[in-house]
C-alpha cells in the first residue's frame, strides 16, 4: 500500500513535471513564432509618406490604433518605439541581439520606419515577465512535495529491513493435486483387487462345482495373483506419501502462524505509516489542484501570447493589402486622369474645328445676311472642360515603389495560410 502510495505521488508528480515541460515547449513555440513576426514586421520598410500627413483632421498613421472598446487593451502594443532587443528574449533566457533595420532598395531608406517601430516592444516585455514569473510560481508549488516519493521509499525501506524471512511453503494446489492423483490411482488399484477376488471367488466356486479350467485360464489367473504383491505395495507407498503431506502442510501452518506473530510489530509501524501517507496524499492532492490552476493561468498567457502574434501577423497582412490597395487607386486615379486628358483634348479639338468651320460660314455667307437677322449665328463654339464634382479635390496618391510591391505580394503569399491557421487556433 504504502508503495502504491510512494508509487502514485510519484507519477503525480510526473505526469505535473510533464505538462509543464510541455506548457515550456508550447511557450518556446509561440516566443518563436512572436520573435519571428516581430522579426518580418522589422524587416518591412514603411514609406515617409505614410506617417506624415498635411491635413489636420487625418490622423498621421495608418495604423494608429481607434479608441473602439476592442482595441483600447491592446492599442499600448501599436505605439512608436525604438527597441534594442526582442522581447521574447525575456522568458527565453537569451541575450539581446540587435534588430536589423529595413535597408530597401534605395540607400535612403536606411532613415525609413519599419512596422515595428509602431509596436510597443516594452508592453510585450512587461506581459513576458509576467508569464516567467508564473512559471517560476508553478515550480515552487511543485517543489513543496518534491522529497514525499523518497521519503516514502526510504521509510518502506526500513520497514522490509526489519520484516523476517519468508520461510518457504509448499503449494498447497500442488499437494491437493497430487493427493488427488493417488486417491485416483488407489481406487483403481483397490477396484482391480476386487475385481480379482470376485474372479477367484466365482473360479474356485466353478471348481467345487466340478468344472475343469483351461490351460491359459489357469496362466492368467496365476498372472493376476502374481501381481498382487506390487499392487499392495503401491497402495502402501500411497498412504505414506499422503501422510507426508499431511504432515508438510501441519509444518507450513505452524510457520505461517510463526511468520504472523513476528508481523504484529511491522503492522503497528505501518498504521503509523499509514497516517503519514494520508497527509501525504493530502497535501499531493493540494499541489496538484493548485498546480491544474497554475498551469490553466500559463495556458491563458499563451493564448494571449498566440492572440498577440495573430494580431502583428494580422497587422502586417492588412499593411501588404493597403499597399496593393494604394497601388491600385493609383493605377485607377492614373486611368481616370488619361481619361479626363483624353477627354479634355478630344473636346479641344472638336471645338477648333467647330470653330474654324464656323468662321468659314461666316467668311462665306455672312457678308450677304443682314446684320439683324439670326444673331447667334455670330457666335464662336461654346468650350468645354472636365473638373471635380462640387468642388472636391484631385486625389494625390504616393506612388509606391515596385519592390516594395513585390515584397507585400510575397508576404501576402506565405502570410495568409499562416493568418488562417492562426484564426483556427
Amino acid at each position: 500500500m504504502a508503495a502504491r502510495v510512494a508509487k502514485s505521488i510519484e507519477q503525480t508528480r510526473s505526469r505535473l513535471d510533464q505538462q509543464a515541460k510541455e506548457w515550456d515547449s508550447l511557450r518556446n513555440q509561440r516566443a518563436d513564432a512572436l520573435d519571428a513576426i516581430l522579426e518580418s514586421l522589422g524587416a518591412q520598410a514603411v514609406p515617409p509618406e505614410f506617417n506624415t500627413s498635411s491635413a489636420p483632421d487625418i490622423d498621421p498613421s495608418p495604423f494608429a490604433q481607434h479608441d473602439s472598446d476592442d482595441e483600447q487593451a491592446g492599442a499600448e502594443l501599436f505605439e512608436e518605439q525604438q527597441p534594442s532587443q526582442s522581447p521574447t528574449n525575456t522568458i527565453r533566457n537569451m541575450s539581446g541581439t540587435a534588430r536589423p533595420h529595413a535597408n530597401g532598395a534605395h540607400k535612403s531608406r536606411s532613415s525609413w520606419k519599419t512596422l515595428r517601430d509602431f509596436v510597443d516592444e516594452r508592453a510585450i516585455e512587461d506581459m513576458l515577465d509576467t508569464i516567467e514569473s508564473d512559471r517560476n510560481a508553478l515550480d515552487d508549488i511543485l517543489a513543496r512535495t518534491s522529497d514525499y516519493p523518497e521519503s516514502l521509499t526510504q521509510t518502506i525501506s526500513a520497514i522490509e529491513s526489519g520484516l523476517p524471512v519468508d520461510a518457504p511453503l509448499p503449494s498447497i494446489d500442488e499437494v491437493f493435486s497430487s493427493q488427488e492423483m493417488m486417491k485416483d490411482a488407489m481406487a483403481r488399484h483397490l477396484e482391480s483387487l476386487a475385481a480379482h477376488y470376485e474372479q477367484m471367488s466365482s473360479a474356485l466356486c466353478d471348481q467345487e462345482a466340478g468344472e475343469e479350467f483351461r490351460d491359459d485360464e489357469l496362466t492368467q489367473m496365476n498372472r493376476d495373483t502374481d501381481e498382487l504383491p506390487a499392487i499392495i505395495t503401491e497402495l502402501e507407498d500411497s498412504i505414506a506419501s499422503i501422510a507426508a503431506s499431511y504432515e508438510q502442510l501441519l509444518a507450513a501452518r505452524q510457520a505461517t502462524q510463526q511468520l504472523l506473530d513476528s508481523q504484529r510489530q511491522t503492522l503497528d509501524d505501518l498504521d503509523e505509516l499509514g497516517d503519514i501517507m494520508s497527509e501525504m496524499l493530502e497535501r499531493q492532492q493540494d499541489v496538484e489542484l493548485e498546480s491544474t490552476e497554475h498551469l490553466t493561468l500559463l495556458h491563458q498567457h499563451l493564448a494571449a501570447v498566440e492572440d498577440l502574434h495573430h494580431r502583428f501577423a494580422s497587422y502586417q497582412y492588412s499593411y501588404n493589402k493597403l499597399l496593393l490597395e494604394l497601388a491600385r487607386r493609383r493605377q485607377y486615379s492614373d486611368g481616370v486622369q488619361q481619361i479626363v486628358k483624353g477627354m479634355v483634348a478630344q473636346l479641344d479639338a472638336l471645338t477648333q474645328e467647330e470653330r474654324q468651320l464656323r468662321e468659314d460660314f461666316n467668311n462665306t455667307h455672312g457678308q450677304y445676311l443682314p446684320e439683324d437677322v439670326c444673331l447667334f449665328a455670330q457666335r464662336m463654339p461654346t468650350r468645354w472642360t472636365v473638373i471635380p464634382v462640387d468642388g472636391e479635390q484631385v486625389e494625390v496618391l504616393p506612388e509606391i515603389d515596385s519592390d516594395l510591391l513585390v515584397e507585400a505580394r510575397t508576404h501576402l503569399r506565405n502570410g495568409e495560410p499562416a493568418i488562417a491557421a492562426s484564426q483556427s487556433l
